[in-house]
């Protein structure tokens, strides 16, 4: 134990790249949870449903699912550091073009944005992840990975900050209303589509100041060396290499756990909007909730916890520390599902809290020992992000089940769709516990 922690994290022939690489993971926790409350944003201003509204992060995570195993091709026939630059192109290209979404009032245009917006970032996480895992010793990859990823989660919460004071603040939409009080009937079809075209405005002014931020971010990377010491391959055997993957227990089993975590994040800080929402129907005018005030309070939570599992994995392993958190988010989930009022919320607050360290775990279970081949594996890993694509529609179905409101239909007699909707992240944590476990027996087969 004592030899482990004489390890450094980081070595210092390494810190410039593993600081230039570890910026990326705030740059991209930016979007994420600058696009979590469009979906109850673009649902209000535009008055369409939530399963439609949704769609959002369709467009947002399937851009992952399109782009990672290109991205995990193009770095292993090149280079990290190319890959991070064509990364940034594509993500500074889909942040600009919702200049045009907003003059064009288009919303397909603007889930098109969302589409190519996110080819840059399956480029940069396809890249970043496994990079980090290679700036140092074996012995620290996970700690490692996660201490970078501590910095995803507060460019997440300047997201959602930007998304409170210039996006939701700016609104002559009401967000959290009744769809269908909305638009005012004073209003004209002339004043109330005018009214549409200055909230579409609003929503794509900060996606176009980051786009140009993150040009400039891009002209950094032009100008400075990476190095991160690893070998180039020459041949590439896709066969080969999916054949060693596919049988590696830990690697095909971190990729499906991986889905059904991202499944789980996205929807827990996508549809936290509409839980609070529905607490809102039953409160009065002066007692009305801010859900960006939970959502951030989410988020810090979550930044809170990946430090912490940052100095724990020094004296627990990986999986034992992420089953004991996914035991005590499912334990959570459930209670946002069956409590009633502010309980219920806490507990889904709490459940950032439990999801924290899981991405980067995962990630770091999955590619151990993998070496270059982690490149192509971390395509597998980043792919299980549509995850967060595929699943939040299924929970908006849910929710649209007696209607459009939240809260059309009570399941048992006294739980709201809405609150019933959480059954889907429950269940994916549920899954990540199991994978958990059986990665915790197999480090210990390892270690006998």
């Amino acid at each position: 134990m004592e030899q482990k922690q004489r390890i450094p994290v980081v070595a210092k022939a390494f810190l410039l790249p593993f600081i230039l690489v570890t910026s990326l993971f705030f740059l991209w926790g930016f979007p994420n949870d600058l696009t979590n409350p469009m979906v109850e944003v673009f649902k209000n201003v535009l008055n369409i449903s939530n399963v439609k509204a949704s769609y959002v992060q369709l467009a947002f995570y399937g851009g992952y699912g399109t782009m990672a195993i290109p991205a995990a091709l193009f770095i292993r026939k090149y280079s990290y550091k190319s890959g991070i630059v064509l990364g940034l192109i594509l993500f500074s290209a889909g942040a600009l073009m919702f200049y045009p979404s907003a003059l064009l009032a288009s919303y397909n245009f603007f889930l098109i944005s969302f589409y190519i917006l996110t080819f840059g970032l399956a480029f940069l996480e396809t890249t970043a992840n496994p990079m980090i895992l290679e700036l140092g010793d074996p012995r620290t990859a996970t700690q490692r990975l996660n201490l970078s990823q501590a910095f995803n989660p507060m460019g997440a919460l300047s997201g959602q900050l930007v998304a409170r004071l210039y996006v939701v603040d700016r609104l002559d939409t009401k967000i959290g209303a009744d769809t269908s009080s909305l638009v005012s009937s004073a209003l004209s079809p002339e004043q109330q589509q005018q009214m549409v075209e200055h909230d579409l405005s609003v929503i794509s002014a900060p996606y176009i100041v980051l786009g140009f931020v993150v040009l400039a971010i891009l002209l950094v990377f032009l100008f400075v060396k990476i190095d991160n010491g690893s070998k180039t391959v020459e041949k590439l055997d896709l066969k080969e290499t999916f054949s060693r993957l596919f049988s590696n227990k830990s690697y095909y089993e971190g990729v499906l756990a991986q889905f059904f975590y991202v499944a789980a994040q996205i929807m827990v800080w996508t549809f936290i909007y509409q839980y609070v929402t529905n607490l809102n129907a039953s409160r009065g005018a002066d007692e009305q909730l801010n859900a960006v005030v939970y959502a951030a309070a989410s988020t810090i939570l979550f930044l809170t916890a990946r430090w912490i599992c940052t100095f724990l994995f020094r004296y627990i392993s990986s999986a034992k520390l992420m089953l004991i958190f996914a035991i005590l988010g499912s334990v959570l989930c459930t209670g946002a599902i069956v409590l009633s009022g502010m309980v219920g919320l806490y507990c889904l607050v709490g459940v950032s809290f439990a999801m924290s360290l899981m991405f980067p775990t995962i990630y770091g279970i999955a590619l151990k020992g993998m070496g270059d081949e982690a490149k192509i594996g971390s395509a597998g890993l980043i792919l299980g992000i549509v995850g967060g694509a595929l699943m939040p529609p299924l929970q908006g179905r849910i929710i649209d089940m007696g209607g459009t409101g939240l809260s059309d239909v009570k399941l048992f007699g006294f739980i709201p769709e809405v609150n019933f909707s959480f059954i889907l992240p429950l269940t994916c944590l549920i899954l990540v516990a199991i994978y958990s476990y059986r990665s915790m027996k197999r480090q210990r087969l390892e270690t006998a």
